[in-house]
């Protein structure tokens, strides 16, 4: 919900009451289950379901300053009693009337038609609080539900005359949905008509300006649409709506799922507003930004006369990125930051005197370090591709949150990620390589997208050395060489956890790729303090590999499975495009040394196999006297798939999991053999 100041039109409050009055639904009346229902274990329609929900019903009135949730969902496997289980967050206060829930109702109903209502009092808990903003949550859980159980309940959300609701309906969850009906009712200055009748609008935000637009922001099925009818309540009716997919590398859910997504602006269109937005932000930008005499001081101490361009603008990156980076370090509450003489940065100088801020600040604070330099960079504020990719048709700028700077070189622009801790000079987190946003540049500000990035920029070399008696006992070192995405990775989390937390974490990311009867654990690793080299983990190995027969040892043909790399192969349709998050290339070479008395029998064939213009697998192997070794080389040049070019993708991965069942097979050498 957002705060906005409500002032009445010249119309009488009567009249305006019995608009509101004829405009109103009432929620939803908890109904009789049929006799299918109650006797329902499985739904046909969502095959293995948990649960399913039968009716899902959201009403917003913001004449009536009310939301009534109604919800009716059927249990049909063990997991499904999780959703006996009800939180409902609100806003209770951001400087005016309080937000109430109420109006809670709540029964089970049992397969035998047996009716158990909520008799205990829902619990309120306090979630969040900031100055007058203070975010709650009501918790109620259901009784006694069991499997085949139907759950129904209602409530409500009042909320005062000073409030203007902006309803977000999630459409798409976890759970399959058989019905469900959102309608709301907006203040009636969005009525048709609303204008001639009261000559202005009444909403103003925050900033005093006025809202004139109700806009509304959609992701629905084919064929369903956000219906308005004649008095201006906006609806929208779905049935048989799909859960949220369950897919390998998804793109992220913010942008993919079904929902409505209803909120007031000034301006009535795209342009408009972004015109209007991006030079807010861009004034705002150039204010932090701004080089002062503290800053000229700092960067002519840090850079030479005689430094390029380039090596200017790496030595101030060095020097911007040695900060304390709050966001990947613990916040100072405003309590602390007062108690040691500090303040939050409001400008770039602040920040550098206080040699702390959070990611944001020092993406500006370098920005004003390359401007009084002398060198020509820009702001890019983008949507973090983690959670949500930008669409400009959804008038909200606050779907840019992060900032990348953007640097001139000659006739050359290079994209720099000073926010993100541990990234290396002119390399992006992946969560911002592709992604969308809104930059600044030298005629003012305009739409842009940051490049992906190439599978060269990512790579992952897993060396092993093994030395195999003759009954497949395995010991020896494996060295994980990184550069890219998964040396970032790493050390971001070393900057958020202890040293055996990361440890922990490593070694159960091993145990995904290597063989089962084998131990690996993460001895110690070189280059984690430094950004700028290639980040070394050293794995001590035992255990024992494969399997012993009388003659043979039969032996993984490739130590590493690919099966972390390989998510597809099983995966016969696709519903959402695949989202890899970069490129990579991986390297995988492991050396066997072998006991006296085993030869090589047989082992994985050389092989090329190519996805054109997106990917190739190549396999090759050497022997020498007492060793053989095994390689391979996947490099995936793509980072998205769409859905039609998905069972290309996959033939591609199955293909990589039939050469992944080769085997390396070791036999004793016969004696005339040996003596010779």
């Amino acid at each position: 919900m957002r705060k906005t100041d409500f002032a009445r039109s010249g119309l009488g409050l009567l009249a305006i009451l019995i608009t509101s009055l004829a405009w109103a639904q009432l929620p939803a009346q908890f109904q009789q289950p049929t006799a299918e229902e109650l006797k329902m274990t499985a739904d046909p329609k969502a095959p293995g379901a948990a649960a399913v929900y039968l009716n899902v019903e959201e009403i917003t009135n913001d004449q009536l300053h009310f939301s009534s949730v109604y919800k009716r969902i059927k249990v049909l496997q063990e997991k499904g009693k999780e959703l006996a289980t009800v939180t409902i967050p609100y806003l209770r206060r951001n400087g005016g009337p309080g937000t109430k829930v109420t109006d809670i109702k709540a029964r089970t109903i049992h397969a035998d038609g047996t009716i158990v209502p909520l008799a205990v009092k829902p619990e309120d808990l306090l979630s969040a609080k900031a100055g007058e903003t203070q975010f709650d949550r009501v918790v109620f859980t259901l009784p006694s539900v069991e499997v085949g159980s139907i759950l129904e309940y209602s409530y409500q959300i009042r909320y005062g005359d000073s409030h203007a609701s902006s309803p977000i309906w999630e459409v798409q969850g976890p759970y399959f949905v058989h019905q469900a009906h959102y309608a709301f009712t907006p203040f009636p200055i969005f009525a048709p008509g609303a204008e001639e009748r009261m000559g202005h609008t009444a909403l103003l935000d925050g900033n005093g300006q006025t809202l004139g637009a109700l806009l509304c922001n959609t992701l629905l099925p084919k064929g369903v649409e956000v219906k308005q009818d004649a008095v201006g309540r906006y609806s929208v009716d779905v049935t048989d709506v799909p859960p949220i997919p369950q897919e390998d590398w998804m793109p992220p859910l913010e942008s993919t799922l079904y929902k409505v997504a209803f909120y007031y602006k000034h301006a009535t269109s795209s342009a408009d507003f972004w015109a209007e937005a991006t030079k807010r932000w861009s004034k705002e930008v150039d204010h932090f930004a701004e080089p002062s005499g503290a800053i000229k001081t700092a960067v002519a101490g840090l850079i030479a006369p005689g430094d390029s361009d380039l090596v200017k603008a790496q030595k101030l990156y060095k020097a911007a990125q040695a900060l304390d980076n709050t966001d990947f370090s613990r916040k100072k509450e405003i309590t602390e930051l007062k108690q040691l003489g500090l303040k939050a940065s409001k400008r770039a100088e602040d920040t550098w005197t206080q040699k702390s801020g959070s990611g944001q600040d020092i993406a500006l604070l370098y920005l004003a370090m390359l401007r009084a330099a002398g060198l020509t960079a820009y702001d890019m504020k983008v949507a973090d591709r983690e959670y949500r990719l930008f669409d400009p048709s959804y008038l909200d700028f606050q779907q840019l949150e992060d900032d990348v700077v953007i640097l001139k070189l000659g006739q050359q622009e290079v994209a720099l990620d000073p926010g993100q801790k541990m990234c290396p000079f002119q390399t992006l987190h992946w969560r911002h390589a592709g992604a969308a946003g809104m930059r600044q540049d030298s005629d003012g500000r305009s739409p842009a997208q940051l490049p992906l990035q190439t599978y060269v920029d990512n790579t992952l070399f897993r060396n092993g050395d093994l030395t195999l008696d003759q009954h497949g006992a395995v010991t020896g070192t494996l060295k994980f060489i990184m550069t890219g995405q998964e040396a970032l990775s790493w050390r971001q989390m070393a900057l958020r956890n202890d040293e055996d937390e990361v440890k922990k974490q490593f070694d159960r990311w091993l145990e995904g790729t290597i063989p089962d009867g084998v131990q690996a654990h993460l001895d110690h690793w070189a280059g984690m303090d430094t950004a700028e080299t290639k980040l070394v983990a050293v794995i001590k190995v035992e255990g024992s590999l494969g399997t012993a027969t009388a003659k043979r040892l039969l032996l993984p043909g490739f130590f590493f499975a690919t099966r972390a790399n390989s998510p597809f192969v099983n995966q016969e349709k696709r519903q959402t495009a695949v989202d890899m998050h970069y490129a990579e290339q991986v390297t995988d070479q492991v050396v066997y040394r072998l006991p006296a008395g085993l030869a090589v029998e047989g082992k994985p064939q050389d092989a090329t196999i190519p996805w054109p213009e997106h990917a190739v697998l190549v396999v090759k192997s050497a022997q020498e006297p007492g060793k053989i070794t095994v390689a391979k080389q996947l490099g995936r040049a793509f980072t998205f798939a769409a859905p039609d070019e998905y069972q290309d993708l996959r033939g591609f991965y199955q293909k990589i999991a039939a050469s992944d069942q080769q085997q390396l097979v070791l036999t004793t050498a016969a004696p005339a053999a040996q003596g010779r």
